[in-house]
């Protein structure tokens, strides 16, 4: 973690306001409470603080109405009682700092457990504006990923953002954290939103331990907070992400999961009565993710990027449930984990058929490009073959084609699951290797079938 300097301090003292507008709660509902006093001054998204009978909490402002506005609180109602004061805070900003680095942090920028973590000099508004898109850079060059197939199949390129579709308990953490230790960036931010509590040490402790925290800024917020601060999460990784950014560095940003962003997202507006659609979704939603995908990307002259991995939670590897449609229309690739290739031992669980790189051609050259095609061609005849040659209806000789995939298959089912610590040459030295002799045996079967 960064040292701590004097303007930290400085930033701190500047957030303290010597007065701020009261306002009285009149109405304790379900899920919210409705605030007299600060309609004439208050706007939309404003954060205010709730003085209770066990102490004080946050909330959001979601509606204005005449001489009242609604709040929704961070925390359970207990304790709130008609008249108690509300304070107004003013817009939701967050002051992302270099000190961060090596933290864990909650969306208001406060240390997530033991510590003090400062705020830096400059606020940014949670709700940032992504950049001008005839400005931007295009995609920029291929990174080395610590995964033979991102390096190789699924290329990952500077500034690219990609979904990473997967079912519950399918191998999603642990890409993450692998990518996080070795993919090659300057500052790495992981956005976990919803997770289970125990799940935060763990992943700080033991999957990326001290050398992947080493360069990381982790946002939290469990599943056991309120909707409110599990939306706020993603959009305050956003804004860290984008303050290194604009400092000319490359970044790495992590959202886990969309899926509960969105979930977050829906109880704030069915508590608003915002209309729901498929899958119990508001409208709004889509504008949402779409907005906060857009932030990301490659940035313009004079910053740097940012690259993004947002995951997604699918049930049945259902990728054209409401969350997964939508963002996938919005990303540069999407790789689907699925649960009959984990279930039968290989890691990462990745079907290869159903991911795709929209970086590529332009991320491999002419003979790279005809190594990640031949692979393509072999898993795809071997899958569609495969019920033939499982249940032993397929003779040996019938399809040279299907011979060939036969012979590949087991290595390049191998090859998806390899770890490459040397980088991207060495990745495709190793599918090439998987691809020859299958090369080799068709071109024998067609010398042999000539008159």
């Amino acid at each position: 973690m960064a040292d701590i300097g004097f303007e930290n301090v400085l930033g701190a003292l500047d957030n303290v306001d010597l007065g701020r507008p009261v306002g009285r709660i009149v109405s304790i509902s379900n899920a919210k409470i409705v605030v007299s006093g600060l309609s004439h001054i208050a706007a939309m998204g404003d954060l205010v603080r709730i003085v209770t009978a066990h102490g004080t909490c946050r909330g959001e402002i979601l509606a204005l109405e005449g001489g009242e506005v609604s709040v929704l609180p961070d925390s359970p109602l207990e304790g709130m009682v008609l008249g108690a004061r509300v304070i107004l805070l003013g817009a939701a900003t967050l002051a992302p700092d270099d000190s961060w680095i090596g933290s864990v942090v909650d969306p208001y920028g406060e240390a997530f457990g033991e510590g003090t973590r400062l705020p830096g000099m400059t606020r940014k508004r949670l709700t940032g504006v992504p950049l001008n898109p005839t400005r931007r850079r295009g995609l920029g060059p291929r990174l080395s990923t610590g995964l033979s197939v991102f390096n190789t199949l699924l290329p990952i390129v500077r500034g690219q953002r990609i979904g990473l579709f997967a079912g519950s308990g399918v191998g999603k953490s642990t890409i993450l954290s692998l990518l996080a230790q070795n993919l090659t960036a300057d500052i790495v931010v992981i956005a976990m939103v919803g997770e289970r509590g125990r799940e935060v040490r763990d992943f700080v402790e033991r999957v990326l331990g001290p050398r992947g925290m080493a360069r990381t800024i982790i946002v939290a917020a469990t599943s056991d907070r309120s909707a409110a601060l599990r939306r706020r999460c993603a959009l305050a990784a956003m804004t860290v992400a984008e303050h290194f950014r604009d400092q000319g560095k490359h970044v790495l940003l992590m959202a886990d999961s969309i899926t509960r962003f969105a979930d977050a997202h829906r109880e704030i507006a069915v508590s608003c009565g915002e209309a729901t659609g498929p899958g119990g979704y508001p409208a709004s939603m889509s504008a949402l993710i779409t907005a906060l995908s857009e932030r990301a990307g490659p940035g313009v002259d004079g910053i740097g990027d940012i690259t993004a991995i947002f995951t997604v939670l699918v049930a049945g590897s259902d990728m054209d449930e409401p969350v997964a449609d939508i963002l996938r229309g919005t990303l540069d690739g999407h790789v689907v984990l699925d649960r009959a290739i984990a279930e039968r031992g290989r890691f990462p669980a990745i079907d290869v058929l159903r991911s795709v790189s929209r970086a590529l051609p332009d991320a491999a050259d002419e003979s790279e490009n005809a190594l990640i095609g031949t692979a393509r061609r072999l898993l795809g005849t071997y899958q569609r073959a495969e019920l033939m040659i499982q249940s032993g209806l397929y003779s040996h000789g019938s399809d040279p084609a299907i011979d060939a995939a036969i012979v590949a298959w087991p290595k390049l089912d191998a090859f998806v699951g390899r770890r490459e610590p040397k980088g991207v040459g060495d990745s495709f030295d190793a599918l090439r290797a998987c691809i020859e002799p299958a090369n080799k045996r068709r071109a024998s079967a067609a010398d042999t079938r000539q008159p």
